[in-house]
């Protein structure tokens, strides 16, 4: 049987599907110096610009799969998950090398990526891959995270330069000035194992470990369990609100009365209200809303390091 590694040397063409606009546009000084140290390796480059998704679920509708090696993302999560949902729709299983450019990386940032753009190319363009689950709600998928409730704009209303200067001190500066207009919200969350009736603020349904500037958001999830880490926020007393949140930004809220947490493989949100939603920072499905997992649905290239530990 052909190893993996044997399959990606003979297979000489990559999809580069990148984002111009990720990271204030960083990524367009970088381009053609990826474009060279990919065709100094021998691989021949398909460039495909991010465009809403529609432009890549064409290229999917007609990929030959097996003329490529992989396909390279760079942007951020946005990105990233518009590219998941036409791999998935298309039943396309190349592995993935990550290129993080957004304001928000929180996928990459789970595999302990290097920041060093030339350092992520050595490692994007190697041959050790990991498994990684995909969610999904209703009939959209997510890699890192889907966020309900009252503060689901909170990182698009946070002032960019704010970020860049407090990271994430600038989302819970942000977060206290909605505080006012925050009320909770009455949901059924129903699992397999059991049934929740709860009045929340906000609450995500994670993949992944950050989300929103949060670094600890969820710090016992793992990519690759297929499992759903849901953590809700409970309606509470407004004065305990701003300690919950020094809490979370030190990942010490998974144990707060005022936090439910639970890992589940499926999940349905029901509310007689509205809840805003939001799918890897991008505008969500609404209400009602059910989850499950596709089990280590990708492979994504890792450091060295990352994949012994992995492995």
């Amino acid at each position: 049987m052909e190893h993996q590694e044997e399959k990606l040397q003979r297979r000489k063409k990559i999809l580069l599907y990148y984002n111009a606009y990720s990271g204030s546009g960083v990524f367009r000084n970088n381009l053609d110096h990826i474009i060279d140290r990919c065709q100094r390796q021998g691989y021949q480059v398909v460039p495909v610009r991010a465009a809403r998704g529609v432009v890549i679920n064409r290229v999917f509708e007609t990929l030959r799969q097996e003329e490529y090696s992989r396909i390279l993302v760079a942007g951020g999560d946005g990105t990233m998950n518009m590219c998941v949902n036409a791999m998935v729709r298309h039943d396309i299983h190349l592995p993935i090398g990550l290129l993080p450019a957004g304001t928000a990386n929180d996928f990459a940032y789970y595999f302990e990526l290097p920041s060093d753009l030339e350092l992520q190319l050595d490692v994007a363009l190697g041959n050790k891959t990991t498994k990684a689950d995909v969610g999904k709600v209703n009939n959209k998928c997510f890699i890192n995270v889907c966020a309900m409730g009252a503060l689901v704009d909170v990182s698009q209303k946070t002032d960019p330069n704010l970020k860049n200067a407090l990271g994430s001190l600038a989302y819970y500066l942000k977060a206290l000035t909605e505080l006012p207009q925050v009320h909770p919200i009455g949901v059924k969350l129903t699992t397999p194992e059991k049934v929740y009736d709860e009045e929340i603020y906000f609450m995500v349904v994670m993949n992944g470990e950050s989300a929103g500037g949060f670094r600890k958001l969820s710090p016992l999830s793992s990519m690759d369990d297929g499992k759903l880490d849901v953590i809700a926020f409970r309606k509470m007393p407004v004065m305990e609100f701003g300690p919950l949140l020094f809490e979370v930004v030190n990942g010490k809220h998974p144990e707060n009365k005022n936090v439910l947490c639970f890992q589940t493989e499926e999940l349905t949100i029901e509310s007689e209200e509205h809840m805003d939603t939001d799918i890897d920072g991008e505008h969500g499905e609404e209400l009602p809303l059910h989850f499950s997992m596709l089990r280590r649905r990708l492979d994504v290239f890792v450091s060295e390091e990352r994949w012994h530990y992995d492995d």
